[in-house]
């Protein structure tokens, strides 16, 4: 199958949406902890990784598939891409533009399976509900002490062994990241991607990159900062441990499509709970606000994406005949 025009444009337009919006969550603890770095020198890092992870991903599939097996329970719409498949991106740019962090998983995949949302939205509350424990678990009786040690030694220089796991955990979780949501992006091309259109995607991502992080994160990055200590760098690098664990354990549990959205959420959630148990000057009623605050944008973007996959194609339908 030919790439045509509309296919594009929808996957330019999903490609600037969800980096917008997904690359900041992935990458806020690393571009939080490194702001006095130059931007070019992440960007190289980032970069370098994404075309390793999608290369490889194309080659070992054998068929050209970039979405890592993502996209088997999703086919290509028999009709081609129509201007249908292109209102969710377009949302999702203004829905980023406010800083509301919504599951790109869900707005633009249930335009294209609605009937895959049930399983995708099992799959992700799963996964908020496995963060959220488990980082309650570990900060609250594993970390106690370490993370009051953080707190103490927080204006010190951390050594360079913490800087070189940092750039690791970041390296770990931005492939874990890509692996399950390419195919949100990809979704807008044939599940056989030809070589060609790769080196496009990749020149794509990567002027992307350099955009999100000239501009150290954008409106999502406001989320990451309002954590307690996510600018150290030690601290930092377990979120993105244990971020990158809990994606690579639900990668190999299905090849259903789930949102990181909600696991990036449910783990900063407990963790900071966690925090609020340990820290007296931690307001445990702010603490409840923010998390609060955080799930309602996360249920905001599910109603959206219900309501999209409900009334699109109706509406789709109407304008169409309306006009023969």
């Amino acid at each position: 199958m030919t790439i045509e025009i509309l296919m594009v444009i929808g996957f330019c337009l999903a490609a600037y949406s969800i980096v917008g919006n997904d690359v900041p969550q992935t990458l806020g603890t690393f571009i939080s902890s490194n702001a006095h770095r130059p931007w070019w020198v992440l960007w190289l890092f980032i970069s370098t990784i994404l075309v390793v992870v999608l290369i490889y991903g194309w080659y070992a599939s054998g068929v050209g598939d970039a979405s890592y097996g993502r996209l088997e329970t999703i086919p290509f719409p028999e009709g081609g891409v129509t201007w249908l498949y292109i209102v969710p991106p377009i949302l999702l740019l203004f829905l980023t533009k406010y800083g509301i962090p919504v599951s790109t998983t869900f707005l633009v995949l249930t335009i294209f399976s609605p009937a895959s949302l049930g399983s995708m939205m099992v799959k992700s509350m799963m996964g908020y509900a496995v963060a959220f424990v488990v980082a309650i678990i570990v900060y609250r009786f594993v970390m106690r002490q370490v993370a009051k040690y953080f707190a103490k030694t927080r204006n010190q220089e951390p050594s360079h062994i913490w800087i070189g796991l940092q750039w690791v955990s970041t390296a770990f979780l931005w492939s874990q990241w890509l692996i399950q949501d390419l195919a949100n992006i990809f979704v807008y091309v044939p599940r056989q991607v030809p070589f060609s259109f790769l080196l496009f995607a990749i020149t794509v991502f990567v002027v992307l990159l350099a955009i999100i992080l000239y501009q150290r994160g954008g409106a999502i990055q406001k989320i990451v900062d309002t954590k307690t200590g996510v600018t150290d760098i030690r601290a930092a690098t377990i979120i993105d441990f244990m971020y990158a664990l809990i994606l690579l354990v639900f990668k190999e549990w299905s090849n259903i499509p789930m949102s990181t959205t909600w696991v990036f959420l449910g783990l900063l959630a407990g963790r900071e709970f966690a925090m609020s148990m340990i820290f007296d000057e931690v307001n445990k009623h702010r603490t409840s606000r923010n998390v609060s605050k955080d799930a309602m944008k996360l249920m905001f973007g599910l109603a959206m994406s219900v309501i999209l996959a409900t009334t699109l194609p109706w509406f789709y339908n109407f304008v169409t005949h309306y006009g023969q």
